[in-house]
């Protein structure tokens, strides 16, 4: 989706709707011109008594009724083709942000984000609920009101065909200046959102280090400017306005004008035509004036829309998945890593060369130094980023040959951050599983996760409600929460991230004994921080600097690998790897 105008023509059979309801329309304004001015015509100057006029205020009120009802319906069916777009954008939107490689996502404000989906698309919605029905009502019903000019008085409709070009012209120039001055107004929004968002999300940490007062200028600095942006569009909007107006009053006066000197210096037409095509002038330019607010509304939009094509056209290799099925199998499938690596484009940092088989059911532990690669390669094997070489195997066949649904109910993935949405601790624990999980099935995950009595211990029990991010929660209990979602989904591979770093000793041994149940019936790949969970595991991937070392048992290693000996030696100390 890349131009308005080619998604409007994609949408036929609305178009066809919106076609007809404007030439009905066009039909009713001739109608309605008609038996107004026959009424008056035959009371006024011809004396006709009520009961002889019955026939035509009766017709008179049915195409005002015809009228109304099909600026209803054209108001109705140009709502429902935004609301299809804006539908398709978004999720167009979620299917990028879901694809997109975890390192993309990190990427930028998470406010801009927001601000693209929400405020950016919604922007979009004037486009197709106003400007297009009226771009084809202004091209139908004004043709249709200058056969009628033209049938009745020739002067008149030249005077229309002269003159009507101005307004359109004038709305290219002025349509011009505003899809750009739209275009710096998003600009605006989403920096003024991004920095907003942002600032709320930190505002704890601002406060510990006394800045807040400093960002609080930045949140106004970026207000002004968005308020300024705005003020610019409407400027031009008002100017544009008024300028149509202008223009649409002269050339009626010029047909007051002549229609008068025919009826009234000439005697060359009678009242009926005179007061027929005066009735009529200023429809035809009412639907030009209006085209030209549309127009400025529909420039507007597609400042809008810059944004969201640019937000989907922007450049990060999307993780595809294929069409295969995973076997269905009772025990986890087996891995293996064949020269894997992986390179960030603007950090620099390579993961290579990383080989080594996984069999069922075994424990891996991905040790080394902060920065040697290890969320990275949990990240890889997961299937969040996809290697810029070799390959994952799963059973024999690559990774991404299965299918992204299939593959993801098989796995598990709890970090030392798990994030918890606003909404019920119900919600959130059945996210991780399936969203008609029983309260029995509930119950079951939260007590191997060790968090049953405290949920039931608050007043709503499973129906408590917490902020975004977990907030109301400690961290040991989010990530007893995260152990919820794993035993309610039943993963055959579990990718723990050390969740147990920086919880105190009873939490710990908790999570210790839960990761312990569930490694009794799936794959356990741990990044290890602690001496205790590194002892445990079959197998020991040792990484520095993006490379695998060396692997083994944590007896072989510390035989054989003087750096890993040197780590071991620290954390006996007392201190983290």
């Amino acid at each position: 989706m890349t131009d308005l105008k080619s998604i409007a023509k994609s949408y036929r059979g609305t178009r066809i709707t919106l076609i007809i309801i404007a030439v009905l329309t066009g039909l009713t304004i001739i109608g309605q011109a008609y038996f107004f001015v026959t009424i008056v015509d035959r009371i006024f100057l011809r004396g006709h008594s009520f009961q002889e006029i019955i026939p035509f205020l009766a017709g008179l009120l049915g195409v005002l009724a015809a009228r109304a009802i099909l600026t209803y319906f054209n108001g109705i069916t140009g709502v429902k083709l935004a609301t299809k777009v804006k539908k398709d954008f978004r999720i167009a939107l979620l299917k990028k942000y879901s694809k997109s490689p975890v390192q993309a996502a990190l990427k930028g404000q998470s406010g801009q984000k927001v601000s693209v989906m929400m405020d950016a698309v919604d922007e979009v919605d004037p486009y197709f609920s106003k400007y297009i029905p009226q771009v084809i009502q202004s091209s139908i019903i004004p043709i249709i009101i200058l056969i009628a000019a033209f049938s009745q008085h020739v002067n008149t409709g030249l005077i229309i065909l002269v003159t009507a070009p101005f307004i359109p012209i004038f709305m290219i120039v002025v349509g011009l200046k505003t899809k750009k001055k739209s275009e710096e107004q998003m600009e605006k929004l989403n920096a003024f959102s991004g920095t907003f968002l942002d600032t709320l999300q930190g505002l704890t940490t601002l406060k510990l280090f006394n800045r807040s007062k400093k960002q609080q200028q930045t949140i106004e600095e970026s207000s002004h400017s968005f308020r300024d942006a705005t003020m610019e569009v409407l400027k031009i909007a008002f100017l544009s306005s008024l300028m149509l107006e202008f223009i649409s009053m002269l050339a009626i006066g010029l047909i007051a004008l002549e229609a008068g000197l025919q009826l009234v210096v000439f005697e060359n037409i009678g009242f009926f035509t005179a007061f027929f095509v005066l009735v009529l002038a200023p429809e035809f330019y009412l639907y030009l004036k209006e085209l030209g607010s549309a127009f400025h509304t529909g420039r507007g939009s597609m400042g809008a829309a810059k944004k969201v094509t640019d937000e989907l056209n922007a450049e990060e290799a999307p993780v595809e998945w294929g069409e295969e099925s995973l076997p269905n199998m009772e025990t986890p499938p087996s891995l293996e890593l064949r020269d894997l690596g992986f390179r960030y484009r603007d950090e620099g940092f390579a993961l290579q060369g990383i080989a080594a088989s996984i069999k069922p059911y075994s424990q891996i532990a991905l040790v080394g130094k902060s920065g040697s690669g290890k969320s990275t390669l949990l990240n890889l094997i997961s299937g969040l980023i996809r290697p810029t070489d070799g390959t994952v195997m799963v059973e024999g066949k690559p990774l991404f040959d299965y299918q992204e649904k299939a593959w993801f109910d098989k796995v598990s993935y709890i970090s030392q951050n798990p994030y918890l949405f606003a909404g019920t601790i119900a919600d959130n624990i059945a996210i991780g599983g399936k969203a008609d999980a029983t309260e029995e099935e509930l119950k079951i995950a939260a007590e191997k996760a060790g968090i049953l009595a405290l949920v039931e211990s608050l007043p709503e029990g499973f129906q408590t409600k917490i902020g975004e991010g977990g907030r109301g929660l400690s961290g040991g209990e989010k990530q007893r929460l995260a152990l919820a979602r794993a035993f309610l989904k039943k993963p055959s591979i579990i990718l723990f991230d050390e969740p147990t770093t920086g919880l105190d000793l009873k939490t710990e041994k908790i999570l210790q004994e839960s990761m312990k149940e569930l490694a009794k019936t799936s794959t356990v790949i741990t990044v290890a921080h602690r001496l205790h969970t590194i002892k445990k595991a079959d197998t020991i991937l040792f990484l520095e600097t993006g490379s695998l070392v060396a692997k083994g048992t944590h007896h072989e290693l510390l035989q054989t690998v003087p750096s890993y000996q040197q780590m071991v030696s620290v954390q006996q100390g007392g201190n983290a790897i």
